[in-house]
């Protein structure tokens, strides 16, 4: 047998799952607490974290972060989940007890967003030890003051300006580990991996997107 090849198991009723891009395996990865974590999916649908071979989840939306919701999808996944706690909408001592909320639950990290301050961050790092991810939209934004302030993880989601930006950041800060967007195509993924990436994060299709599929089969088999 090949030393390369890795037997895969796969019972019948999970043979359907949500699979990220082969071409994100070419990423070094990030070691947190003995996991390499290289294939992040970005999704907060439990039916979809349950069913994807991805390593690890990000729990992010666009609404106040409630414990009920990041209890839920912690007990649900059965691999390392990053929650959102905040930083847009939701600001000041409620994003640090929201962090130290999604510690106790067992979340790997926290991901924090853009428009958090410097002193939160700073507050969230002197009160939880797991990693804190603070997400970058802009090349412009101040990269070492978020590193300075005790970012952990950055997480680069600049749409089609991603893999400039990474770049960026890998100038000012080589050594920060970094999460970013990889876009649609094995081309997009592999550029954002050159820039300087350590993993990926891929948004798959929804719930809706993949049922839709399965209706057309079954009214195929029906015709």
């Amino acid at each position: 047998m090949d030393n390369l090849s890795i037997p895969e198991i796969v019972s019948p009723l999970r043979q359907k799952m949500v699979r990220v891009p082969e071409v994100i395996q070419n990423v070094s990865g990030i070691k947190i607490h003995g996991k390499v974590i290289k294939s992040i999916l970005f999704t907060t649908d439990i039916a979809i974290i349950r069913n994807t071979n991805a390593n690890a989840i990000l729990a992010v939306y666009p609404f106040t972060p409630q414990p009920v919701i990041t209890h839920a999808i912690i007990m649900a996944s059965d691999i390392p989940v990053f929650s959102g706690v905040g930083g847009g909408l939701t600001q000041g001592k409620r994003v640090v007890n929201l962090a130290l909320d999604a510690e106790f639950q067992g979340a790997m990290g926290v991901v924090v967003n853009a428009p958090t301050a410097n002193d939160i961050i700073k507050k969230i790092r002197a009160t939880i030890d797991i990693p804190i991810i603070v997400t970058i939209v802009s090349e412009n934004e101040d990269i070492k003051g978020r590193v300075d302030a005790g970012a952990t993880i950055l997480n680069i989601s600049g749409a089609k300006k991603t893999p400039q930006i990474v770049k960026r950041v890998r100038d000012i800060c080589p050594n920060i580990p970094i999460i970013a967007t990889g876009g649609p195509t094995d081309e997009t993924i592999m550029e954002t991996i050159e820039a300087g990436a350590n993993a990926i994060s891929y948004t798959p299709p929804t719930n809706a997107e993949i049922f839709s599929h399965v209706m057309d089969k079954y009214r195929e088999e029906r015709q």
